[in-house]
Parts: C-alpha cells; sequence; structure tokens
C-alpha cells in the first residue's frame, strides 16, 4: 500500500485538496443532510457517525456541520438524492471506482461516463472492479501525535486489521462494522484522527509509466471536480518520482 499513501500525500502537498476545500465541504454538508434524514441522533444512527467524523477530519466549523444536520432532519432540504457507485478503468488498466450521491441518476450516469472517455479510461458495469477492493474503515494518525509501537499495539488490541506509517502519517485500518468503536477506542489515547472514512483499499496496486500517469491524474481530478462526486478510489501506483515531476 506504500504505493498508494504516497500518491495520495503528494497530492496533498501539491494542494489538490486545499484547492478543493469549498468543495469539500459542500460535498460533506451534502452527506450530513442526506444521513440526518435517517435520525439526528448520530447514538444510533451509524452512518450519521460516519458523515460527523469526515467533516471533523476535514475542520468543518461546528456551526456549519450542526446546520447541516438540522436541514437534514428538519425536512428543510427536499431534494432527493441517490447513492449510486460506478467503475471502470483508467489509462494504464488502473481500477477506479466512483461513488456519487446526485439528484439526477441520468446526468450523473452520462457526466461520468464522459469523464472516463475524455481521460482515457472507460467506465465498466456494476461490480467490474469492485472484486479488487475491500471495503474498509481508514483512520489517518498525524506521526508527530503519536508513537507508530504504541498506536499499532493499540490498534491491534482494538481489533484493527492492519496499520501502515507512511510519509509521516499511521493509517488504521478496520472493518466496517468496528470503525466506530475503534475509532473512539483510540482517540481517547491518541485524539482525533485527522481523517476518518469508509473507503475501498486496493488489494493489489497497478503501476503506471509518466505519460499515463498524468492522464490518469487529469481523471481523477475531472472526477473529484464533479459535484455529485463524493468519492475516488484508485490502485494506481505512481513512482514518487514520477509524481514530483508532474504538474497536477
Amino acid at each position: 500500500m506504500a504505493g498508494h499513501s504516497k500518491f495520495k500525500n503528494i497530492m496533498h502537498r501539491k494542494g489538490a485538496q486545499d484547492a478543493k476545500r469549498a468543495k469539500v465541504f459542500t460535498k460533506l454538508i451534502r452527506e450530513l443532510i442526506v444521513a440526518a434524514r435517517i435520525s439526528p441522533d448520530p447514538t444510533s444512527n451509524p452512518r450519521l457517525r460516519t458523515a460527523i467524523a469526515a467533516a471533523r477530519a476535514k475542520n468543518m466549523p461546528k456551526d456549519t456541520l450542526e446546520r447541516a444536520i438540522k436541514k437534514g432532519a428538519g425536512g428543510d432540504d427536499d431534494t432527493q438524492y441517490f447513492e449510486m457507485r460506478y467503475e471502470g478503468y483508467g489509462p494504464g488498466g488502473v481500477a477506479v471506482i466512483v461513488e456519487t450521491l446526485t439528484d439526477n441518476k441520468n446526468r450523473t450516469a452520462s457526466e461520468v461516463r464522459t469523464l472516463f472517455s475524455k481521460n482515457g479510461g472507460n467506465m465498466g458495469e456494476a461490480n467490474s472492479v469492485s472484486f479488487q477492493f475491500d471495503q474498509l474503515g481508514e483512520l489517518v494518525f498525524e506521526g508527530a501525535n503519536a508513537d507508530f509501537d504504541t498506536l499499532f499495539e493499540a490498534a491491534l488490541e482494538a481489533g484493527a486489521e492492519d496499520v501502515v506509517a507512511d510519509d509521516g502519517e499511521i493509517t488504521v485500518y478496520v472493518q466496517m462494522d468496528d470503525f466506530h468503536r475503534i475509532r473512539e477506542a483510540l482517540a481517547e489515547t491518541f485524539g482525533d484522527p485527522k481523517n476518518a472514512r469508509l473507503m475501498w483499499r486496493p488489494q493489489n496496486l497497478t503501476p503506471v509509466d509518466a505519460a499515463k500517469a498524468e492522464t490518469f491524474l487529469k481523471l481523477i481530478n475531472a472526477l473529484e471536480d464533479n459535484d455529485d462526486v463524493q468519492n475516488v478510489f484508485s490502485n494506481v501506483d505512481i513512482p514518487e518520482d514520477v509524481l514530483n515531476s508532474l504538474d497536477v
């Protein structure tokens, strides 16, 4: 997983995430609204707990978070959202999973398909690539705030699947059913994670050369820039020197 982790961290260092902070908040708010419609009580609503954890990890202001929950719970937003997952292949045969939350399934499907085709990929059928991934919870801690050996032991004792240290971060992978329990257990000792989400972790990575890497990153950026796209996951493996040489 080191290659995938480096890809994620280098993209962050290049400012890709910071530049999209407002868009990230918009997507988090949409998820909070949808989750709060189930129940505004996070203790009995796992989806809302996950949404709150993700919002806090992105430093969403408390009043913004609370307004989103009230909006969903109070029925102030009557937009009907549909959760759709699209799968396909990017340049070099890289597997890609796209999670969306949309009020228009036909529009979103068309837009995602077009983004794949315009950026060297092709959208596949349902479940065409997801078998190459494991659906897990991901908790990311700052390495400066936690000793790896101590966190490793605590995470495994709590029931985590894996713990990986890379580029100043410590990532804990957990089964989805254990996500909230382990997050709360580790937060008591190590503080809130800098990122907490449910994700698709690739079982194996697909390496690409510099030319395909550049096209692939354009595909990812285009997908993440779409208003209906909530998350994008892939099994790409891009060498760090290649990433540093690209203008993305």
